[in-house]
This record gives structure tokens, C-alpha cells and sequence, in this order.
């Protein structure tokens, strides 16, 4: 994989993670089982980046396009 393909990965990535600044993912934990009763708790775990790090891909991408050029 040449440098070129990789510099196109990353300005696409680093858009992606522009406008898409973060995602949640839930898990289901078990609170109490007593014989056939049963309490789940749900809980939401939060991912978040920064915009910054998609322009600082996007600016490294643009960078090896370039560099592959010359």
C-alpha cells in the first residue's frame, strides 16, 4: 500500500470523525437474581473525540498526498 492510498484513508477518517464526534454503546448488567426474579441495570458508555483530531487526520492525509507527488 503506497503512501498515496494511505493519505486518501486518513482524509477519509478524519472526515468521518469531523462530523461525527463520538457514539454510545450499551451493556446490560445483572443487579440482583433471586430465584426467578430477575433486575438488569442498563448503562450507556459514551465515546467522544475531539473534532480536532478528524482536521489533524484530514492535514496528515493531505500531507502524504503530497509528499507521494514529488
Amino acid at each position: 500500500m503506497n503512501t498515496k492510498n494511505i493519505g486518501f484513508v486518513l482524509i477519509i477518517i478524519g472526515a468521518i470523525m469531523m462530523f461525527y464526534t463520538g457514539f454510545n454503546y450499551v451493556t446490560t448488567e445483572k443487579v440482583i437474581d433471586i430465584g426467578p426474579v430477575e433486575i438488569n441495570k442498563q448503562q450507556s458508555h459514551p465515546v467522544q473525540w475531539s473534532p480536532i483530531l478528524g482536521v489533524v487526520l484530514i492535514i496528515g492525509g493531505v500531507v502524504l498526498i503530497v509528499k507521494d507527488k514529488k
